[in-house]
């Protein structure tokens, strides 16, 4: 009888965390499952930029798992099993929501639609890894029949190893893909990179940076506190440049694989940088603030 519970338990809770995970994949990407522009980008992606992008996509998922995710203590086997059915599942939501938005039809080729579905489901998959370790409703303090806390449900993984510095980083680099990744393939930053003044491109910079301080050390959200305790100006300083840097860097590299940077002069391509980097420090700051 109580093995027929624990399963029962067992499935429902794997059912909730799928759920969660497709909501996450939802909430942050459907902008980006909206936008016209990466629609048309299949028709410009060469395979071997897919690949390149499926296999760093990936990669974010395997850190992500083994620094953010569900389970503190899964095996390296786990996390990417993890990994694997996220991105399936990024895959799955991605072919709905295209079909369903008329996106994908039987009238294209194969190599069309296949190449729709992953441009898009990459960041939807990271969206689903982010979602099932952080929309839970704290799983290991629920309490079974006989009203004892189970603590022997797994916990965020979040919640260990605060100091670890290459866990921030592949956190601040999933945050900072799944918010720039969502208005880098606009025209508009193009066009804004290309009309703004360098003195307000300079001052874009520094609000990013600021607004990564703000959010990193004076915000008040939950594990600043903590930190605030034990930082000095050399850790502040620190952690802003180590933020933008990646922000970035991020950005760079999401400009490239959408090609914006084609036939753009280098002055162009560093003001598209700093255009996208404020998004991009959003959510960089924001992950690395999940393991301060």
């Amino acid at each position: 009888m109580n093995r027929q519970i624990g399963k029962e338990r067992s499935l429902k809770r794997s059912l909730q965390q799928y759920l969660r995970g497709i909501a996450g994949g939802l909430i942050f990407s459907l902008p980006l499952l909206y936008t016209m522009e990466v629609w048309r980008a299949n028709f410009t992606m060469p395979p071997l930029g897919l690949l390149i992008y499926v296999l760093a996509t990936f990669t974010l998922l395997l850190g992500y798992n083994r620094y953010g995710g569900l389970r503190c203590n899964a095996s390296s086997v786990e996390v990417a099993v993890d990994s694997v059915e996220e991105m399936g599942l990024g895959l799955l939501i991605a072919a709905v929501v295209l079909w369903l938005l008329g996106q994908i039809t039987f009238g294209m080729t194969l190599n069309e639609i296949v190449s729709k579905i992953l441009i898009e489901a990459m960041t939807v998959a990271i969206g689903v890894s982010v979602g099932t370790a952080q929309l839970g409703g704290g799983e290991g303090d629920q309490k079974g029949d006989t009203g004892m806390e189970n603590d022997s449900e797994p916990k965020p993984f979040l919640t260990q190893n605060k100091g670890e510095f290459g866990g921030q980083l592949t956190i601040a680099v999933c945050g900072a893909v799944l918010f720039a990744n969502n208005v880098a393939p606009t025209e508009e930053i193009v066009i804004i990179a290309s009309e703004t003044a360098s003195e307000r491109l300079l001052g874009l910079a520094l609000f990013s940076m600021l607004v990564g301080a703000l959010i990193l050390f004076y915000s008040d959200f939950t594990s600043t506190r903590r930190l605030n305790q034990t930082s000095g100006i050399k850790t502040l300083v620190f952690g802003i440049v180590v933020t933008y840097a990646i922000a970035l860097l991020t950005s760079a590299v999401i400009l490239w694989f959408y090609g914006r940077f084609d036939g753009m002069a280098p002055i162009i391509c560093l003001a598209e940088m700093v255009v996208l980097g404020l998004p991009a420090t959003l959510g960089a700051a924001a992950g690395r603030l999940l393991l301060q």
